[in-house]
């Protein structure tokens, strides 16, 4: 007579080993092709729930050790999170860990299964206290610089020093640091509700004296801030050699920088960013031909977040001889364009009410006639008295947005559009009152563009990404507006990569390939070219595109409709490029999270 365990079946291993090399084989997807990354990722995820459910449905294993293993798979991964460095505790929004560590507690599954088969029963459990320790051990070695927007993660060393520490490391060129001041609010705490007239007392800027400052010209800046003097990324008057082989752009200077993803503003000699340093967000002034430093402002306070990494995300705005400057946890500075002393500052957290976002306050001060100037907080906005910092008005916007004010003019009308949660809002800049709506429930993180027959183009995102592309027709008969849709577009779907508009057409990102659609009825012209989630900015005069990839490679590409067509592609930045590139003149800047250069790009040379 055969006892119940001579009876017993064996393990049906195949199917678990056959995934378990698969997912093998994905781990090693990122060094091989690192494109396919994020797909690899969730290939391994879904590994891990077929290995789960073969354990649980098809092993034949005892029923306790089937759903013991499945404790012990659980209780591992929650043990994890407290173990393993806080860039990974806090990535994908806090599921990094459970995502990482399930699918190598899979595979030690797979491995104690084939190997303790036939071992005894002390033996077993010493063996599966083995696999998971081995499952769990290697994410405790590692930290994550963030993740591409295709779901990449950047993988270093846990004990290995991140660019901000090798920076601040650097102390040579760092000014004397002043008194600390008091903290601001941390991220992703609330705000104050009660308005306040000062975020923090902000720390005085700190010249670099074996620098002086350049004057500063007296007439309008030439790059005034986020995405170019019509926040429309567009840049006329500047044409430029396309052939890079025999004239490529000419490296002139490269420096380290603090953390953020900043764009530039630029006047004259001076460019202007934000970045973060240790405790400390940082307005910057640089010098534009050198790249040396020549002011500093701090306030003590640091946004951070797994996914982007710490830092501000906003641009500094020049107006008037001001900086105007609004970090990631909310605080508004208004500052001396060539001293960097402080003017007014305020809490644009507190002023509106709102809670810092998931990825931080994105949006870039919006300066309306020398007489407010607008920002947006956590999908409302608030503007302010150039002169007094006095609250003017607050309110334009509600639900969730990384969006700038976009100032525009519609039949003859000066308004501001703002894409919130809801839809899309248009203001009167001078009071707030809303002249106009449309609603499309989402999100939003690009800037609306006005078509040259005054057509508005708006977006909206979900957690998967941009959703499509929206033209609206805004009519006024004198008393009353109404922005109805005219089409909606699959074939441009922006996420956080703005677009251009030219001639009939918008450029842009479609996912991470590039995309051109006619704006007449939204119909896709072309699609191609894989730049990531990079950023780009148009060469009007020579219709062209010049991308800077997620990667920080740059690239010229016609902007024409007939088809897709890559001029030239050179590479510019190390590491992943979210900032949008500046075109001043004949010099092309460009920054990252660690790094920011100049490229001087040679011009048309006229035949002979």
């Amino acid at each position: 007579m055969q006892t119940t365990d001579t009876a017993r079946k064996p393990l049906r291993l195949w199917p678990a080993v056959a995934i378990a090399t698969l997912m093998l084989a994905g781990f090693l997807t990122p060094v091989i092709l690192p494109r396919y990354a994020g797909l690899a990722m969730l290939g391994a995820a879904v590994g891990a729930l077929l290995i789960i459910l073969w354990w649980l449905l098809f092993s034949r294993a005892r029923w306790y050790e089937r759903v013991g293993g499945l404790v012990l798979i659980v209780a591992a991964a929650f043990a994890e999170k407290f173990v393993v460095h806080p860039s990974i505790a806090g990535g994908a929004m806090g599921n990094m860990t459970y995502l990482l560590v399930v699918q190598t507690l899979a595979v030690a599954l797979v491995a104690w299964a084939a190997v303790s088969r036939r071992l005894a029963p002390g033996a077993r459990a010493a063996a599966a206290v083995a696999a998971i320790v081995l499952g769990c051990f290697p994410w405790t070695l590692l930290r994550t610089g963030g993740m591409s927007a295709d779901g990449r993660s950047d993988f270093h060393w846990r004990w290995s020093m991140t660019p901000e520490e090798r920076l601040l490391a650097q102390a040579a060129e760092e000014p004397a640091r002043p008194a600390a001041a008091p903290a601001a609010e941390a991220p992703h705490t609330p705000a104050p509700v009660a308005p306040a007239e000062v975020a923090a007392p902000p720390v005085a800027a700190a010249p670099i004296a074996a620098v002086p400052a350049p004057p500063i010209p007296s007439r309008p800046a030439e790059w005034p801030g986020f995405r170019g003097p019509g926040r429309d990324s567009v840049i006329h008057g500047t044409r430029i050699a396309t052939d890079w082989s025999q004239s490529p752009p000419i490296e002139t200077w490269r420096r380290p920088v603090g953390p953020g993803w900043s764009s530039f503003s630029v006047n004259g000699n001076l460019i202007y960013t934000q970045e973060q340093r240790g405790g400390d967000e940082v307005v910057s002034c640089y010098r534009l031909d050198t790249g040396a430093p020549v002011w500093r402002h701090r306030d003590a306070t640091r946004f951070w977040e797994s996914n982007g990494g710490a830092g501000p995300r906003g641009t500094p705005t020049l107006s008037n001889g001001r900086v105007y400057a609004l970090g990631a946890t909310g605080i508004l500075n208004v500052l001396d364009a060539a001293t960097g002393d402080v003017i007014w500052s305020r809490s644009a957290a507190a002023d509106t009410h709102v809670k810092v976002p998931m990825w931080g306050i994105s949006s870039s001060p919006l300066v309306v006639a020398n007489d407010v100037v607008i920002v947006a907080t956590a999908g409302k906005m608030a503007a302010y008295d150039v002169v007094t910092g006095k609250l003017r008005w607050s309110g334009g916007g509600s639900g969730f947005s990384y969006s700038s004010p976009q100032l525009a003019t519609i039949d003859g009308v000066t308004q501001v559009l703002f894409i919130s949660g809801p839809g899309t809002t248009s203001v009167d800049p001078a009071t707030g009152k809303v002249l106009w709506q449309h609603g499309w429930v989402g999100g939003a993180i690009v800037q609306p563009a006005v078509t040259e027959d005054g057509g508005v183009l708006v977006n909206t995102i979900s957690m998967n990404g941009g959703t499509g592309l929206r033209r609206l027709a805004i009519t006024h008969d004198g008393k009353s507006w109404t922005a109805a849709e005219r089409w909606t577009s699959n074939g441009l779907k922006p996420y956080f990569n703005d677009f251009v508009v030219h001639k009939g057409h918008a450029y842009g990102f479609d996912g991470n390939i590039l995309s051109c659609v006619d704006l007449q009825d939204g119909t896709r012209k072309w699609k191609g070219g894989r730049y990531g989630n990079g950023q780009l900015v148009l060469l009007a005069d020579q219709d062209l595109l010049l991308v800077l990839s997620e990667e920080g490679e740059l690239a010229l590409v016609q902007a024409t409709p007939d088809q897709f067509t890559e001029v030239a592609r050179m590479p510019a930045l190390e590491g992943k490029t979210w900032n949008h590139p500046v075109v001043v003149r004949d010099i092309l800047l460009v920054r990252n999270d660690h790094e920011m250069a100049a490229f001087r790009l040679s011009p048309i040379v006229a035949a002979r």
